[in-house]
Parts: C-alpha cells; sequence; structure tokens
C-alpha cells in the first residue's frame, strides 16, 4: 500500500508540474474547488513581504503562480500596479473576489495561463516566484528566468522564496535553484530564515542596476 500511495503522490506532482498545460490546468482547478488548498489563503506574515514591500513601493509587481491572491492583499499596499497570473480559473476566481473586498480591485488584475509559456503584457520592476519555483525543471531555471528577465524593468528584481531547509535537511533541490541564482545572476539581497527554513533571494540580471550585495542572517537582520 505504501509503494502505491507513493507512486500515486508522485505521478500527481509530475502532472502538476509538469504534465501538459490542459492536464495541469484541470487538476488545480479540481483541488481549488474542492478545497484542498485552502489552507493557503491566510499567509500574512510571511517572510517574503519585508522583501517585497521594499522593492515593490510605487512599483508594478507580476506575481507568477498567484493562487488564491495571496500576495495580491496581503502585501503591504503602496505597490502602483499588481498583475497575478495562475494556471487556476477557481483560484483566481478567489483572487479578485478577494481583491473586490479589499478595494484593492483597481490596482490588482489576473491573467490565466501557464506561466511556463506565459508572456507578461509589459516589464515589471518586480517579477516574483513565491510558488511557481517549484515548478520549473532544475535544468531550465536559468532559462527560465533568461526569458522572464525581458519583462524587468531596467533597474528590476526577481524575488524567489524557496524552503531550502525541512525538518533540519537540507533540501537539494531548491538549494541548487538558490546556487543557480546565486552564480548565474546578480544578487541583491539574501536572507535565510531558520524559524521555517525559507529562503529569500533578491536579484537582477548581471550587468544591470548596480546595487550592493546584502546577505543578512536567519533573523532578517544584516
Amino acid at each position: 500500500m505504501y509503494i502505491i500511495d507513493r507512486s500515486l503522490r508522485f505521478t500527481r506532482g509530475f502532472l502538476l508540474s509538469y504534465g501538459p498545460t490542459p492536464v495541469k490546468k484541470f487538476f488545480w482547478n479540481r483541488e481549488f474547488s474542492n478545497g484542498k488548498w485552502n489552507f493557503i489563503d491566510d499567509t500574512a506574515g510571511d517572510c517574503v513581504y519585508s522583501h517585497l514591500d521594499r522593492f515593490a513601493q510605487n512599483k508594478s509587481v507580476l506575481d507568477l503562480g498567484c493562487g488564491p491572491g495571496n500576495t495580491a492583499n496581503e502585501m503591504a499596499s503602496g505597490y502602483r500596479k499588481y498583475v497575478g497570473m495562475d494556471i487556476s480559473e477557481e483560484a483566481l476566481a478567489k483572487a479578485r473576489r478577494r481583491s473586490e473586498q479589499n478595494g484593492r480591485a483597481n490596482k490588482n488584475s489576473f491573467a490565466q495561463g501557464d506561466f511556463l509559456s506565459y508572456v507578461p503584457p509589459q516589464k515589471f520592476d518586480v517579477i516574483l516566484f513565491r510558488e511557481a519555483m517549484y515548478h520549473v525543471p532544475l535544468g531550465k531555471v536559468k532559462e527560465i528566468l533568461d526569458r522572464f528577465s525581458k519583462y524587468l524593468a531596467d533597474d528590476g528584481v526577481f524575488i524567489v522564496r524557496l524552503y531550502v531547509v525541512d525538518n533540519g535537511k537540507t533540501k537539494h533541490r531548491p538549494s541548487a535553484m538558490i546556487g543557480i541564482m546565486e552564480n548565474e545572476f546578480h544578487v541583491v539581497e539574501k536572507a535565510h530564515y531558520e524559524d521555517s527554513g525559507a529562503t529569500v533571494i533578491v536579484f537582477r540580471p548581471k550587468g544591470g542596476a548596480a546595487t550592493s550585495n546584502g546577505k543578512k542572517n536567519g533573523n532578517g537582520t544584516r
């Protein structure tokens, strides 16, 4: 039974990440509609917000894999424009309702699609990968970031949050992703949060606007 359950979980995870777009859309819509992901509706206080709020003040934000609108409604309200993109219409419907209820509908908009092939409508000051990076094959991390670099403003940044430690053990794949970002891009700041095991890294393409590197420890101080 354990082997069967493990095989089913692997197959589900593979399809959600790497299956054809219609298949991914079907599964994500079903899981959001049946309440499987209701537990992520409230993420106020997530470590990504201190970084995001700093770089998004009076700026435009593209949130890839936005889900039910957490970032759109929990980040500080000083941003100028927010576009959330997700493959699930069920998640986007909730995100739109929350934006209406919170008085942010005039600044928040949402688009449905597969972020692996999504073409942004403009350049953005901040491109956020809060959950979406988990669904990028390791060998395509640089390729995806290079493609989205074309949609960064001249002084824009990527912000990525990944859980690299789980129960005291380093997770290979997220750690390898962080390594690619550090080696291939210009790191603006990086922080590891020991309480959650998350790492947040802020970076831009090499040769972009000059900014001194800043690395932080687990409590978010320099």
